[in-house]
């Protein structure tokens, strides 16, 4: 199947009983059993499976290429499932822009366990090899990043990672498998937030692994079963839901995306444009290879560099929303430093360059005319 009937009919099954074409919401914690031990049919407990989370586990698969998808309470929940593999002593190597939780999780939930954590920027190959030694074990990679838009050439990792027997994880939330798929490039695992676009309509949190091999994914699904981030029946049908009209979506999230960019481009209050669909972004050229599409995230700085007239902007927009989150079919606006990457300390954010004036948006679907619009307004 090519992709545009995958994300509608891949790894997916009319109900069996009623013959229902969208899986039903199996509400329920537990399942009969005829004797000890012997269920009814193939569930136990709705921790360790549930057939509407398994859809929508299956459907994860089949649009990332995987042998297994797992779903989560939420992108972080499946971000430390991950890490459960590792132990004291191992080291993992990480991006330097980092989505603010992520970073979050590694630097303070987990500066005790005795895992080691070093943050490079993944453009720079060089670096990337002189941090691996006998105790690496895992290569963790945002592409595009939050908030900046850096990409990391994830096929040159894989070679890097193979060479050296390392585990390699690519979470895709910004790209979605619609635009990148990891995985065919080199990866071993593929993260989402599927909050965010998978899910598509701000009404759900959750999270995903697709993992590219079967006896890896079986040993990630034991740690979610004996650890319960599991994500609910209702969330995940939302989530199915969602990834059925992922191409339609991030296609007019691309198309309204590019034209943001352009319009903030040429504007003269604006500085910096961080769009790697703009031919003067410094990854342009990554992107058009690995990329089908250049995606609905532009962040911007202005020229003045002041904090205070980036919240003057973002307390006046009006078709776009101020607040957190991404990817839904409404076009949000956030400060970083303030927001979603707070969690992250003032002279890290500076170092990787989060400064007070940056602005992120994520375009949604509406009429690109009323979005340019408002932007425009806004920066009066």
């Amino acid at each position: 199947m090519k992709f545009n009937t995958k994300v509608i009919h891949g790894n997916q099954h009319h109900e069996e009983v009623t013959g229902a074409v969208m899986p039903p919401v199996f509400q329920t914690s537990t399942y009969a059993q005829v004797s000890p031990g012997k269920p009814v049919g193939d569930y136990e407990y709705s921790r360790a499976a549930n057939p509407t989370r398994q859809a929508l586990e299956d459907a994860l698969a089949s649009i990332e290429n995987g042998a297994r998808g797992l779903a989560f309470a939420s992108g972080l929940a499946a971000t430390d499932c991950l890490l459960r593999l590792f132990k004291a002593g191992d080291e993992i190597i990480a991006m330097d822009d980092l989505y603010g939780g992520t970073y979050r999780l590694f630097t303070r939930l987990y500066k005790d366990s005795g895992i080691k954590f070093h943050f490079v920027d993944m453009t720079d190959l060089e670096k990337l090899q002189s941090l691996i030694n006998e105790n690496t074990k895992l290569v963790w990679v945002e592409t595009p990043t939050n908030p900046l838009m850096k990409l990391a050439d994830i096929a040159e990792i894989a070679k890097i990672t193979k060479k050296h027997n390392l585990l390699f994880a690519v979470d895709n939330t910004f790209a979605t498998p619609y635009l990148q798929k990891p995985l065919d490039l080199g990866a071993d695992i593929v993260m989402h937030s599927a909050t965010k676009y998978l899910g598509g309509h701000s009404d759900v949190i959750a999270g995903a692994l697709v993992i590219k091999d079967k006896t890896l994914g079986d040993e990630l699904h034991f740690k979610q079963f004996a650890t319960g981030g599991t994500l609910g029946p209702m969330d995940s049908f939302l989530v199915l839901r969602g990834i059925k009209t992922l191409h339609l979506r991030v296609q007019r999230h691309c198309e309204n995306g590019e034209k943001v960019a352009n319009f903030l481009a040429n504007h003269p209050d604006v500085a910096t444009v961080y769009y790697p669909g703009l031919p003067d972004h410094p990854f342009h050229e990554i992107a058009k290879k690995q990329m089908s599409g250049f995606g609905g995230m532009v962040s911007f700085t202005f020229k003045s560099g002041k904090k205070e007239d980036a919240i003057s902007f973002l307390e006046k927009v009006k078709v776009f929303t101020l607040a957190e989150s991404l990817g839904g079919v409404e076009s949000l606006a956030n400060h970083p430093a303030l927001m979603t990457h707070a969690s992250i300390p003032e002279d890290k954010r500076l170092e990787v360059g989060i400064t007070d004036d940056l602005v992120r948006l994520s375009v949604g679907v509406e009429d690109i005319d009323d979005l340019l619009a408002d932007l425009e307004q806004a920066f009066r």
